[in-house]
């Protein structure tokens, strides 16, 4: 049953099979505010995952425990978030295993440290840089949130696996000396400030993804990677597409209409794959 301290999704269909989520923190004392009234919290309180209950106003909420990816996209930010699709893909570009050791820069919201959190498991290791004080707090807050809300709804605990750490990359040579990195995630607006830091901790055969917003970034970045002769070799550009669906029942002939969705998720990003080498000639 859900408990007081940790998170609740309420969804609320809207028109044109629209659904709208909202997302709380159960306090005995709070209410859920929706379109279609108000929800005390002591209502939800106590009850099972999966139960619709009815807001003041008369409309249906169906309540239970957000996923991850619900939840980086409802949590506040600041920076704008590296999308779940788009993590997705990077997960795989990287093979990351449980165990592992992994550097993200730019932590933003939070958003991807989670991902990796999750990732690289309880043995696992998160080194998380940012250089702006703001993104550097909402991201620690961020994951604090999740992981002591998880810890209330479920038998097991949450990886305590990231440590963040306000700083500019691009000056933390020395601090790339200690650590041993299995993959490298670049957030960042210059990713090739960083490489020449941090491609020296990343393992031989290790990969560096990188997340740009735009094709030209993508040719910043493989440009400065040949003229600065870095030990890396460009392996895949991608731009993932998400394409969402309504599937309705009919009221003529047919028995069901199938037909792209009215609201289209409409962010892009460039991700890019690089392996590090060891070059034949020094």
């Amino acid at each position: 049953p859900f408990r007081a301290g940790e998170l609740a999704l309420a969804e609320v269909q809207r028109k044109h099979n629209m659904t709208l989520k909202l997302l709380c923190r159960l306090a005995a004392e709070a209410v859920l505010s929706s379109p279609g009234g108000v929800l005390p919290h002591r209502d939800i309180i106590g009850q099972l995952p999966g139960q619709v209950l009815r807001a003041s106003g008369g409309a249906r909420l169906l309540l239970r425990r957000p996923s991850l990816d619900e939840y980086v996209l409802l949590m506040p930010r600041g920076a704008t978030i590296a999308y779940p699709k788009d993590i997705s893909a990077l997960l795989m570009m990287m093979d990351i295993h449980p165990g592992d050791t992994v550097l993200e820069t730019g932590s933003g919201s939070g958003a991807l440290s989670l991902f990796l959190s999750r990732a690289v498991g309880p043995k696992g290791r998160v080194l998380s840089y940012e250089i702006r004080d703001d993104h550097h707090n909402l991201a620690k807050k961020n994951y604090r949130h999740w992981r002591s809300a998880w810890e209330i709804g479920h038998t097991d605990e949450w990886p305590d696996n990231v440590e963040f750490v306000l700083k500019d990359i691009s000056t933390a040579a020395a601090d790339m000396k200690s650590v041993t990195l299995d993959a490298v995630v670049l957030d960042m607006l210059s990713p090739q400030c960083a490489l020449p830091v941090v491609h020296q901790s990343l393992k031989q055969g290790g990969v560096c993804a990188v997340y740009l917003a735009n094709i030209t970034q993508v040719i910043d970045l493989l440009d400065r990677i040949r003229s600065c002769k870095l030990p890396f070799l460009c392996e895949r550009i991608i731009e993932v597409t998400h394409r969402s669906w309504s599937v309705l029942p009919a009221k003529l002939k047919l028995p069901y209409i199938a037909r792209p969705s009215h609201c289209q998720e409409v962010h892009s990003a460039f991700l890019t794959k690089l392996r590090k080498f060891r070059p034949l000639f020094s």
